[in-house]
């Protein structure tokens, strides 16, 4: 289960930057996480709850910002969102499209802190 690490790791950053902001407690977290980051929602919000005691951001929330996987369509000379993971085939000609734009992310957006 690396969502566990994963938590652990955003959980550490983000009280780093409450701490660099002089807050009292981090009310929420905002993270964007790309279809092809391969975290599981479920597990990675379990696992924050969990390493998030006895820290600054004990009782808050983790947002996750679903992000889709978009890529470039050399075809169709435009960026495209994929509706999954399974074909990396323009929606709109079917050419095969290897440059993604968008899909792989994993990172912190925002906070909402307590001053």
């Amino acid at each position: 289960m690396h969502e566990l690490s994963l938590a652990h790791g955003i959980v550490e950053q983000a009280a780093e930057a409450a701490v660099k902001a002089k807050a009292e407690r981090v009310v929420s977290v905002q993270l964007k996480v790309g279809r092809l980051a391969g975290v599981e929602p479920g597990a990675l919000l379990f696992c924050y709850d969990l390493v998030a005691k006895g820290t600054p951001l004990e009782g808050s929330r983790l947002e996750i910002l679903d992000l889709p996987l978009v890529v470039w369509c050399a075809h169709c000379l435009k960026e495209v969102e994929l509706p999954g993971v399974q074909s990396f085939r323009c929606p709109t000609c079917g050419t095969p499209c290897g440059e993604i734009r968008q899909g792989r992310e994993l990172e912190i957006a925002s906070l909402e802190i307590e001053p």
